[in-house]
């Protein structure tokens, strides 16, 4: 009988694209050992099925993301609840015990990239630009579908690197 190997795959292979909206304000701080900023919110992901009886239904999945040094201070500084964004990053899962001695596991986003959806305002009027982009990082432009260029503007990537 033929060994089984694994398929070997050149590209990345822990990596996940996902766009919502936050269910709270982000939580942001700075950690104990060296005062590096980390930055924690949810967001909610619906997702449209038709049931057995062919009717529409809709479920929303919450979803847990992690953004660390400027990154984190970009969104810290941007979002806020309901804030739409689109999250580039790799799953992770981290284990800490409970006050209650127990032992909890989370499985969250760590994102690489976060694009901020919302328009911005600028000294109260309209900015067509989009959010600020660190220096450190580049931008990119993406293309927005006719069905939804109506209520999506224009974006720039902020970057973890």
């Amino acid at each position: 009988m033929a060994e089984l190997k694994m398929p070997e795959i050149n590209s990345v292979i822990n990596s996940v694209i996902i766009a919502g909206n936050l269910t709270k304000d982000p939580v942001f701080r700075q950690t104990n050992s060296g005062g590096t900023p980390v930055v924690n919110f949810s967001i909610a992901c619906n997702r449209r099925f038709r049931d057995s009886n062919h009717m529409w239904q809709e479920d929303v999945c919450y979803v847990g993301v992690v953004a660390w040094n400027k990154l984190a201070e970009s969104c810290r500084d941007n979002l806020k609840k309901s804030s739409a964004v689109l999250v580039d990053g790799e799953l992770q899962s981290r284990t800490w015990k409970a006050q209650d001695g127990t032992s909890r596991t989370v499985v969250e986003i760590k994102a690489r990239r976060i694009q901020f959806l919302n328009k911005r305002k600028k000294n109260g009027e309209d900015d067509e630009e989009g959010f600020i982009e660190d220096e450190c990082h580049d931008i990119h432009h993406g293309e927005i579908p006719d069905d939804e260029a109506s209520h999506i503007y224009e974006y720039k990537y902020l970057s973890s690197d």
